[in-house]
């Protein structure tokens, strides 16, 4: 058990400079395709398809430009085959996935148009992993060749649901162009990773931050129970009211005939 509990120790001593990433999005944004951009080999599996190619969490590691790197590959959400709930429950096992903890929370978005799924897949993201993952967190938007002659950030900004979000994520996003081999954008990526996990005193996205998550999520659901309950209460006694009034009006005109014949 000691030489166990040695060789794990050593093995976290090992990996303590590796760079633990989390690929997150909507099914179809190209998180796959990313991995495989990053690590530059077809370390996931990478398809045009409705559902999602990846519906387990997968870890790969490799090396770019001489930095450890371990990337987690998650299902995507809105997938056909399974549902949200489903996808974030199996999104959730990322965390042990990348012990210690992720340095990255990399939210994909495909360019476009940003529709109601993409804004409720962030959505689900931040409320699934609470407050603490926006400090981890940033977006990178795929098919970069779609811009033409635009810049990314005149793309951003028109549009005040993406400034919303990227400004939750302290104006953290990049774009990839996955049809293009260009190490350059892994390399400006991981270095705005790296500045990032600088800012953050080199820590990352812990199992308590999770729990603690998990405790605000149940604490909103039991505020929603009680509005609720005391909305369902107060509609009954409106009834209630509403029906002793309505009997009491039946009563007086059962008594005006009785007095009349």
């Amino acid at each position: 058990l000691f030489l166990s509990c040695v060789a794990s120790l050593e093995q976290q001593h090992l990996r303590s400079d590796e760079l633990r990433i989390v690929l997150i999005g909507k099914t179809g944004a190209g998180k796959s395709s990313v991995g495989n951009t990053i690590l530059a080999r077809e370390a996931f599996e990478s398809e045009l398809a409705a559902v999602s190619v990846t519906s387990e969490c997968k870890k790969e590691r490799g090396e770019v430009g001489g930095k450890k790197v371990a990337l987690i590959d998650t299902p995507g959400l809105f997938d056909t085959s399974l549902g949200n709930e489903e996808v974030l429950k199996r999104i959730k096992m990322c965390i042990g996935m990348s012990s210690p903890g992720p340095h990255a929370f990399l939210v994909i978005l495909q360019l476009g148009r940003f529709t109601e799924e993409e804004k409720q897949t962030v959505k689900m993201i931040q409320d699934t992993f609470g407050e603490d993952e926006d400090n981890y967190t940033m977006v990178l938007f795929t098919h970069g060749d779609k811009l033409k002659k635009q810049t990314i950030e005149e793309f951003v900004s028109k549009s005040d649901d993406l400034q919303e979000i990227i400004q939750k994520c302290h104006g953290r996003y990049h774009v990839f162009n996955n049809e293009v081999e260009n190490p350059s954008q892994v390399t400006e990526l991981l270095k705005m990773i790296d500045e990032m996990v600088e800012d953050n005193g080199g820590s990352y996205y812990t199992t308590e931050m999770y729990i603690k998550a998990e405790e605000e999520i149940e604490k909103k659901k039991k505020e929603i129970l009680k509005e609720t309950e005391a909305q369902r209460n107060k509609e009954i006694e409106e009834l209630t009211a509403r029906f002793s009034g309505e009997m009491l009006e039946l009563k007086k005109q059962i008594m005006n005939l009785i007095h009349e014949f």
